[in-house]
């Protein structure tokens, strides 16, 4: 009988360990969790056991980085509603250029008429062109809208786009000789770049240099 007891006992402790084992392989999650509570727990008990000049330190570093991001979360909503005070125009002005293009546009179609040329009426009707074209940058430059100077400047990517080049041995190469539409800045902003063309040397010039690099390195 006592040998009968021990093996059921055995075996009940045997199957007791393929239930736990079992349980194991099919509820991985519910290990981890425990695990995740474990480490919460002694980190907690270690926090516990931290002296008390040690938990001032901790909870002023997280202050301090709260009140840092706090500040910089101020910053960014401040430079947003500047930038949407000073520029919040920008498309409308972008879009106002066109008047003054088709401005000047029409006043070169009024000059370049051959049965207009030399009339009273088309010296008149330029005369109102100016007034209208001086009215509209005066409105502009108010509002901070200003003109790139661009002719007999050096060609400046960052300003001014280059449609053309034109040969020109009386300028350095890259001099902007030619305005094919202005640019213009907004404040500090770029709202559009000025096309325009740039001189470079004839070839006759350039095989001249090249003729003089040539001689002076025989030297």
């Amino acid at each position: 009988m006592e040998k009968e007891q021990d093996q059921k006992l055995k075996d009940n402790s045997t199957t007791s360990e393929k239930s736990k084992e079992a349980d194991q392989t099919q509820d991985p999650v519910g290990n981890k969790d425990s695990q995740s509570e474990n480490n919460e727990n002694k980190l907690k008990e270690n926090n516990k056991d931290l002296p008390p000049e040690d938990k001032i330190n901790e909870l002023e570093d997280k202050l301090t980085r709260s009140f840092a991001e706090m500040e910089n979360q101020r910053r960014r909503f401040e430079k947003e509603r500047e930038d949407a005070f000073e520029y919040g125009g920008f498309a409308f002005a972008k879009e106002a250029l066109s008047l003054i293009d088709n401005l000047e546009r029409s006043k070169n179609i009024l000059e370049n008429d051959e049965k207009l040329k030399e009339t009273d009426a088309l010296k008149k009707t330029l005369e109102h062109f100016d007034i209208i074209y001086k009215d509209l940058i005066s409105i502009f430059s108010k509002n901070n809208i200003k003109q790139i100077d661009s002719l007999n400047k050096k060609l400046d990517p960052n300003y001014h786009q280059a449609m053309m080049e034109i040969e020109d041995d009386t300028k350095e190469a890259g001099t902007i000789i030619q305005e094919i539409q202005k640019g213009f800045t907004i404040k500090d902003r770029l709202l559009r770049p000025s096309l325009v063309g740039v001189s470079k040397k004839s070839k006759k010039e350039t095989s001249k240099n090249q003729e003089n690099r040539e001689n002076l390195q025989d030297k």
